[in-house]
């Protein structure tokens, strides 16, 4: 789908549900040259062709992926869900702020219950400060396999990007596919305590692409001609997987991540972790012709972690080309496990300009991030390692979410039994991180423990990788706040001699950030959204074994730092 920076529309209306709370009106009132785009998201099953059989998945208005958003900073969306499946669903903004709105966050039983079969709910917010390339996907269970989009926010009115406009602008979704239902997958790997089975392909926008079996002539293609700037928006869609991708006979230039605009540098290959998008100029200056811009894994995980080891392409297709019997250009990729590549492509990325530290820190977290077993429980049969279960945790804190009422209502409205807010600042035992870890320190403990956090903090947070039964990257995603990145290290994290590795001038603005394999990252923000706010590991087979935790970040003083009341239409557990 190619994107119309000029006239940002989206692609359906619907009626707008008038919301009773005239707080939430008054917001979109202050926006000068704003508007307000209103959208249908029906969520149905339907039928496709993937890998020479037929299947039935979960979409968002029969499409997939699903429907492309694209607004303007300071844009307000309105989204009305009907929920047509016979799954709950929930809907993630990924990477939008909501600004004292958690109600509009969408991850299940954390702002919200989520929305049962035959229900509806309307998403409300606006864009506040924020331009690029975000994406939106279910946040319950394994429904993000397929329901997910891109979610584009170009520069205000009468605003700029800051590199030269492009002639044609096309988002590159790069998804995970399962011949099985992938609600079937997790629930199977969840009754056997077991890892979940690989998927069986790669997409980009859907597509396997022309490597797989029965998939040639629905490739995605990208139509352009020669002489042109081109905007590719990456997206890392993919459920487990880390992945490299690149355009075959193109140099890449990388301009924003996260919806942050980078200084930029050219590449040959760019590295996303689950979650993660990367805002990519290319030069139409080839030869007219096809040239495949290809995906596969990454993975610095040990070899006792296997992932899924195929290629998926599209096709940059230049006006006048040949296409009978013209095999695409081929694009090298690097090695599955070729860590200096993604490293050195991680280290590229930096603020354009020199920045504003928030300082000085008021709040230091130390969390351990990993995986871990749990023992079977009796008179059963348990498919991880040595008869136990896998899991994975926080500062050795398994993650149990409610089923009841979500954490932002139990929070806002002081209901008890629901969480407990004394997650630690460090970890409980200090243990050599990433080095030999005694079998004691495997056992995760269950709990529901949120991080408390005052309004306006500045607050410091030290992810540390660990080797409890396998080390790998874990891309650590926080819902509701962007932050910047001062330092990634290999081993543990020490703060006499690290700290002077920080980079305190142009540190990345991102909000997902991959702690490497045996390693950690340190990352800063100011605690200005109150609410309640996830904190988690994107790879979904980490999250379901209960790889997050939240922050929960008091009102401050007044209507403008108090999270704003619940809307009418809140759905109910």
């Amino acid at each position: 789908m190619e994107i119309n920076y000029r006239s940002p529309k989206l692609f359906s209306t619907s009626f707008f549900f008038v919301f009773s709370a005239s707080l939430w009106l008054s917001r979109l009132a202050l926006t000068v040259h704003a508007e307000v785009h209103y959208h249908d998201f029906v969520v149905q099953a339907k039928q496709v062709q993937r890998l020479c059989g037929a299947h039935t998945i979960v979409t968002v208005n029969g499409q997939f992926p699903g429907p492309t958003l694209v607004v303007r900073d300071s844009d307000s969306l309105v989204i009305k869900v009907v929920n047509n499946a016979k799954y709950n669903i929930s809907i993630h903004w990924h990477g939008i702020r909501e600004k004292r709105n958690g109600w509009a966050d969408g991850p299940a039983f954390v702002t919200q219950c989520p929305i049962q079969p035959g229900g509806t709910y309307t998403y409300r917010f606006t864009i506040e400060g924020q331009e690029g390339t975000l994406w939106w996907h279910a946040h319950i269970s394994w429904l993000r396999a397929t329901v997910y989009g891109a979610l584009i926010i170009l520069p205000k009115q009468q605003s700029s990007y800051p590199f030269p406009t492009p002639n044609r602008e096309y988002p590159v979704i790069l998804g995970e596919w399962w011949n099985r239902n992938p609600i079937d997958v997790i629930e199977q790997a969840l009754i056997t305590g077991a890892n979940p089975n690989l998927s069986d392909a790669f997409t980009i926008n859907g597509q396997p692409g022309d490597l797989y079996n029965c998939s040639a002539e629905e490739t995605t293609v990208y139509p352009v001609a020669a002489g042109e700037t081109i905007l590719l928006r990456f997206i890392n869609a993919a459920m487990n997987t880390q992945l490299f991708a690149t355009v075959a006979g193109h140099t890449m230039t990388v301009v924003a991540a996260d919806a942050s605009y980078t200084k930029p540098f050219p590449t040959s290959v760019i590295m996303l972790g689950p979650g993660q998008t990367t805002d990519v100029l290319i030069h139409t200056n080839q030869p007219a012709g096809r040239y495949y811009i290809a995906a596969r894994a990454y993975s610095n995980a040990p070899p006792i972690i296997t992932f899924d080891n195929t290629t998926t392409t599209a096709i940059l297709e230049y006006a006048g080309a040949v296409k009978s019997g013209q095999q695409p250009k081929f694009a090298a990729l690097p090695g599955y496990r070729d860590t200096a590549t993604a490293a050195a492509f991680s280290a590229n990325i930096r603020s354009p300009a020199p920045v504003k530290i928030p300082e000085p820190v008021d709040v230091n977290l130390f969390t351990t991030v990993g995986l871990g077993l749990l023992n079977c429980p009796p008179n059963r049969m348990c498919g991880g390692p040595n008869e136990t279960r896998f899991a994975s945790s926080m500062n050795n804190f398994s993650f149990v979410l409610p089923n009841r009422l979500s954490l932002l209502q139990a929070a806002q409205f002081n209901v008890s039994g629901v969480f407990t807010s004394d997650f630690p600042a460090a970890p409980p035992i200090q243990f050599d991180y990433t080095g030999k870890v005694r079998r004691s320190l495997w056992h995760p403990v269950k709990a529901t423990k949120l991080f408390q956090v005052k309004y306006g903090s500045v607050v410091q947070v030290v992810l540390q990788g660990t080797n409890i039964f396998a080390a790998e990257e874990h891309p650590m995603h926080i819902h509701g706040y962007s932050f910047y990145v001062l330092a990634t290290g290999l081993g543990n994290f020490d703060p006499k001699k690290d700290t002077s590795k920080f980079n305190l001038v142009d540190p990345p603005h991102r909000n997902t950030i991959g702690v490497p394999a045996k390693g950690w990252v340190v990352i800063r923000f100011v605690a200005d959204n109150p609410g309640v706010w996830l904190v988690h590991c994107h790879i979904d087979t980490h999250l379901t074994w209960g790889l997050m935790t939240a922050l929960l970040v008091e009102n401050g003083v007044g209507e403008l730092e108090t999270t704003i009341p619940p809307p009418p239409d809140l759905p109910r557990c």
